[in-house]
């Protein structure tokens, strides 16, 4: 079994652009080596019979089903807007489309 240094915790907290102290380093050496050994464990097991799947538990779709209903009048929707012309909801320009660019 593989086992993580000081230097591989340095390596990827470097990467992640993280500052660790002497006492997190140490700490996440122990944790990295007992995942590595948990992970070590479950390569021991007998897998051949169990089928690839996501997730361990089957999983179902919990969204109802779509149904037609009749939608806000225009008016009712524009009466809370804080600019409109009686048909849009009038929002301010966020783009330069003219200026060529994107």
């Amino acid at each position: 079994m593989s086992t993580i240094s000081k230097s591989d915790v340095a390596y990827v907290a470097g990467l992640a652009q993280l500052d660790l102290d002497e006492a997190a380093t140490a700490r996440l050496v122990g944790e990295m080596n007992s995942i590595l050994g948990y992970m070590e464990k479950l390569n021991e097991l007998d897998t051949d019979a169990v089928e690839p799947m996501m997730h361990a538990m089957a999983l179902t779709n919990v969204f109802r089903d779509d149904e037609v209903k009749p939608s806000l009048p225009r008016e009712l929707a524009l009466r809370g807007a804080p600019l409109h012309d009686d048909e849009y909801f009038l929002v301010p320009k966020i783009l330069d489309t003219e200026g060529g660019g994107a």
